[in-house]
């Protein structure tokens, strides 16, 4: 086992064993430290956050690989994601180090703790990499099967293709933001059922879509696809991520070329970045899949992930979030490994802050849908989320919130929060 792993770890900080962020975590992001601050890549730990950049700028990064690089004092992370699995490796088992309880050069230096260690609750977190390219999947059998009955009934539920590739489409990367960012209501048109003309105007299908995010790491070059067996090497690591959807905008312009305004507006993802090394613990049997895919696809044994996943809603008259889904991504049809082949067979290149999103994460059972779209039925019946309130969409105020975590022996490893709130649309 990789010793950055090891769950009898402890760092010099005290870290409760319902954190997120212990030292077998070590996630990474971007932050400002004080508002007229230049952004930095840091770790957080426990309910602080670890400046890197100074750690870099002070040398402590001197492995073969990092020594006189500059990649954690930058605004975003895309230079230390080209550089690969071994420098990624190098600096975390660094990080590991530095943290440990029995390692005293942090630990016994006042000053210098003071300079890198900073109360996660005073700093700002921003968006933890330049984003090229944003492609959204469909990789859950249970999503997509839920989906085809509500609008194809059951005898289509699934389309032909559906268990022979991993179905996507390219999402707006410029609208990606990070989370606590609010989110405003799209107009755009719609057609209403039994109308026979579209209308102008706000949405009112205001959807989530709790969905787990890879961002790419080298990545291939033009012409030039990934094959499955090396696909691990180019996943950077994960996010938690909210495609918001426009149900009633999409239903109207979907046919025939896919989403476009309906899910454009925004696209909102957690600031830490969970390494793949960090989730390596975690790997386990993906589903069965049934007919074996094409060569290109065939997948490893441990290739899925056992994490849990789950979405709450505030509305303003609530004093905390009720949960409404609660799943988890070990049941995803199509793995991250074949997502990356079946990405890059054709020759499409990726680039280091590549998003691709593996659409909603659902189960096959109520209270395990990721979206409002497949509790609600399309809009059919109403889910409650606590002290009387119930939804079919989402209303201005209210707020959404997605966890993820997996859990260990004496820890957890966890993505913190994404999370955002509806504000009115501006109809022009």
């Amino acid at each position: 086992m990789d010793t950055t792993n090891d769950p009898t770890l402890r760092s010099f900080l005290h870290v409760g064993s319902a954190s997120d962020f212990p030292v077998q975590n070590l996630p990474w992001g971007v932050f400002r430290p004080a508002a007229d601050a230049t952004p930095r890549v840091g770790t957080a730990l426990g309910d602080w956050v670890v400046d890197l950049g100074v750690l870099e700028e002070r040398g402590f990064f001197d492995g073969p690989l990092l020594r006189g690089q500059v990649v954690f004092q930058q605004a975003g992370l895309n230079a230390f994601m080209a550089l690969g699995t071994a420098a990624w490796q190098e600096a975390r088992q660094t990080v590991s180090r530095l943290l440990r309880a029995d390692v005293a050069t942090l630990r016994d230096d006042a000053a210098l703790r003071e300079e890198v260690i900073l109360p996660r609750d005073t700093v700002q977190m921003l968006l933890p990499c330049e984003i090229g390219g944003f492609t959204d999947f469909y990789a859950s059998i249970h999503h997509a099967t839920t989906v085809g009955r509500i609008f194809r009934g059951d005898d289509a539920a699934l389309t032909p293709n559906y268990r022979h590739m991993p179905i996507a489409y390219n999402g707006r990367a410029s609208s990606v933001v990070v989370s606590g960012t609010d989110v405003r209501r799209p107009v755009g048109q719609t057609r209403p059922s039994g109308a026979e003309s579209p209308s102008y105007g706000p949405s009112r299908e205001l959807d989530f879509e709790l969905e787990l995010g890879v961002l790419i790491g080298p990545g291939n070059a033009l012409g030039e696809a990934i094959p499955i067996r090396d696909a691990r090497r180019h996943v950077f690591g994960f996010v938690l991520l909210n495609d918001w959807s426009a149900r009633d905008i999409q239903r109207w312009e979907y046919q025939p070329l896919g989403p476009f305004l309906g899910k454009s507006f925004c696209t909102t993802i957690s600031p830490w970045v969970v390494s793949a090394a960090a989730l390596e613990p975690f790997r386990c049997t993906p589903p069965v899949q049934d007919p074996r895919p094409l060569p290109y696809l065939e997948r490893a044994t441990d290739s899925a992930y056992d994490i849990q996943l789950e979405a709450a809603v505030q509305a303003a008259e609530m004093d905390e979030p009720g949960v409404v889904c609660r799943t988890d991504f070990r049941e995803m049809y199509w793995t991250v490994d074949q997502l990356i082949a079946h990405h890059t067979v054709g020759g499409c290149d990726l680039r280091p802050g590549d998003l691709l999103g593996s659409g909603t994460v659902s189960g096959d059972q109520d209270g395990a849908r990721g979206c409002l779209l497949e509790a609600t039925w399309g809009g059919q019946r109403q889910v409650a989320l606590g002290g009387g309130v119930e939804r079919q969409y989402l209303e201005d105020g209210d707020r959404v919130v997605l966890r993820g975590w997996c859990e260990g022996v004496g820890y957890r490893v966890g993505f913190g929060e994404c999370f955002g709130a509806v504000r009115g649309a501006r109809c022009g």
